[in-house]
């Protein structure tokens, strides 16, 4: 990876992690996710009208009763990635996958305090070289959520390549490029500086893993080398993925 002065200012504090979220603030935050997408072009994007989008969408808010009882399961087992500080976990991203939004659509919609997403060295070949793993399954029907959301605090300085193992371990799976992308769109305050996150789950048969940080005040869409560590790097992970 070309080598680029990193903004010097420390990470944001974390927050105290939240409450487990009832059904009906989870609900809120599936309404609010959509809104932003509608607000921001995916509809026109996917080739749909604001009505048939949201109607091919719906059925996701049926998968909000699991989504719960996956955040309260694993915040009864003991966490081996459980961080003091850092950013809190998400308890989902709704994710629009590359059936109805290719990335390079998707990443268009990402802002950070209006600052729009600056992709480096992925040109549309190079996206579409980037495929899940084989680990990774994704739901079939274009959209799904991503449930119990992490930044990876804890592997921070981990490369890639001891990452990604940590993670299995953990019962986690690594994000996708198309997820990453999901996450700085609906909750981009997750990228902070000095703290992004490697997106594990897509590779394109070498050595160069994705990973979102910031540079120069805007959120940056790049890549880095898997064996190589970075203090402002953690690797990003879910515990699992809810199909329509």
């Amino acid at each position: 990876m070309p080598i680029e002065t990193m903004e010097q200012r420390s990470a944001p504090t974390a927050l105290t992690a939240p409450a487990a979220p009832s059904l009906d603030e989870l609900a809120l935050e599936l309404d609010r996710q959509l809104d932003t997408l509608v607000a921001r072009g995916a509809p026109w994007a996917a080739a749909m009208t604001d009505g048939q989008f949201r109607a091919h969408l719906a059925p996701l808010a049926d998968r909000l009763p699991e989504v719960a009882a996956t955040i309260a399961r694993t915040r009864r087992e003991r966490d081996p990635l459980a961080a003091d500080d850092g950013p809190p976990r998400l308890p989902f991203v709704l994710v629009v996958g590359g059936e109805l939004l290719s990335p390079q659509r998707a990443a268009g919609l990402v802002r950070r305090d209006e600052r729009r997403l600056i992709v480096s060295m992925l040109d549309d070949e190079a996206f579409a070289a980037f495929r899940p793993i084989e680990t990774v399954r994704l739901p079939p029907g274009g959209a799904y959520l991503l449930v119990d959301v992490d930044a990876g605090w804890a592997t921070r300085n981990d490369p890639p390549d001891t990452a990604l193992p940590r993670l299995q371990e953990a019962g986690r799976s690594p994000l996708t490029v198309e997820e990453g992308i999901a996450v700085a769109t609906h909750r981009p305050e997750v990228v902070a500086t000095n703290a992004g996150f490697s997106l594990l789950g897509s590779r394109r048969g070498d050595r160069r893993v994705t990973a979102l940080w910031i540079s120069r005040g805007a959120p940056k869409l790049g890549w880095c080398f898997a064996g190589v560590p970075h203090t402002w790097l953690g690797s990003a992970s879910c515990a699992g993925r809810l199909g329509m």
